[in-house]
């Protein structure tokens, strides 16, 4: 997929997507080695992105599975596609004893299988994206039929047979941590631990995602996300959440996060009823301004810092 770390360095940049070099170096593993990536971390921490911003970076499609409580194989594989077979079986009209043999193994081929994403990224000419997104939400019993995908790059359909991958996707593994992985998922997968990010880091990520929008505004957003997690709200906001929120302020040219402007971005930050009636209390949203300003004077004076110490660095030389 990359013919060096540099040149997915290079990619991802150009998609907009901010990472750190133990992550780059990681990805460029997993292309090399065909391995799949485990990304676990809290919901709204960025672990979809990854799967997202790759097959962007590599110009190839994604197939993504939705992991949920009761997924089965038609979902996640394919079925046979049965009204087919029938239309095929009544074009045929009568079918004697000796053909029916050579007709029952038609039906089950490809050509009459519904495919599922698994299928589908394993039958792709061009290494695809394969993101088996929340993996958490199944049980150990599919987590073991991906084993066989994830190790030998094939996939057993019953009355179809083995059927082996045209190409190796880049698998994406993401987990909510609402159950623990099993350990031979864990074995066969480069393993990345996803947080939400530092003031620094979301200042670059909106930095990037919002370039358009007031600057001094990228900074404060940061802080603002920094305080909204450590209320310990129900639903903290993702890394897109604050994306979204940073494009309502610039559409309603707003410069600066005050008081005054609660009960317009509650919509956007409280997704909750509990939520939302904490963020009501009197001092519930001033205190998180005060600290969003905080945040934000702490920050501006640490990079004020870092670069008065790299101008020192430079005049030493």
């Amino acid at each position: 997929m990359f013919s060096s770390i540099e040149e997915l360095s290079e990619k991802l940049e150009a998609a907009k997507y901010v990472t750190d070099p133990v992550t780059l170096k990681v990805i460029y593993l997993a292309a090399q080695m065909q391995k799949p990536v485990l990304a676990e971390g809290p919901p709204g921490s960025g672990k979809t992105e990854l799967a997202k911003v790759v097959a962007i970076a590599a110009d190839t499609t994604i197939e993504r599975l939705q992991c949920y409580e009761g997924i089965n194989e038609e979902k996640a594989i394919g079925k046979f596609d049965e009204s087919l077979q029938r239309l095929y079986l009544n074009t045929l009209g009568g079918t004697s004893r000796a053909e029916w043999a050579s007709l029952r193994r038609d039906l089950h081929t490809l050509e009459f299988f519904q495919e599922g994403p698994l299928l589908r990224a394993l039958l792709c000419e061009k290494p695809c994206v394969l993101l088996i997104d929340e993996i958490d939400k199944v049980g150990e019993a599919f987590e073991a039929e991906l084993l066989e995908i994830l190790s030998d790059w094939q996939i057993s359909i019953p009355k179809i047979g083995t059927v082996k991958a045209r190409s190796r996707p880049f698998v994406v593994l993401t987990s909510n941590e609402v159950r623990r992985i099993g350990d031979p998922l864990r074995r066969r997968s480069l393993y990345l631990r996803f947080e939400h990010p530092t003031i620094e880091r979301e200042t670059r990520i909106l930095e990037k995602r919002t370039a358009d929008s007031h600057a001094e505004l990228h900074g404060q957003l940061a802080g603002f996300a920094h305080a909204l997690r450590g209320y310990t709200l129900e639903k903290p906001p993702s890394i897109a959440e604050m994306v979204d929120l940073a494009e309502a302020l610039k559409i309603l040219r707003v410069r600066e996060i005050s008081p005054e402007l609660r009960d317009v971005l509650l919509p956007l930050i409280a997704k909750t009823p509990n939520d939302r009636k904490r963020l009501l209390l009197r001092d519930g949203f001033e205190s998180l301004v005060f600290d969003t300003q905080r945040y934000s004077r702490d920050f501006d004076g640490a990079e004020h810092r870092e670069e008065e110490q790299v101008c020192a660095e430079r005049r030493r030389f």
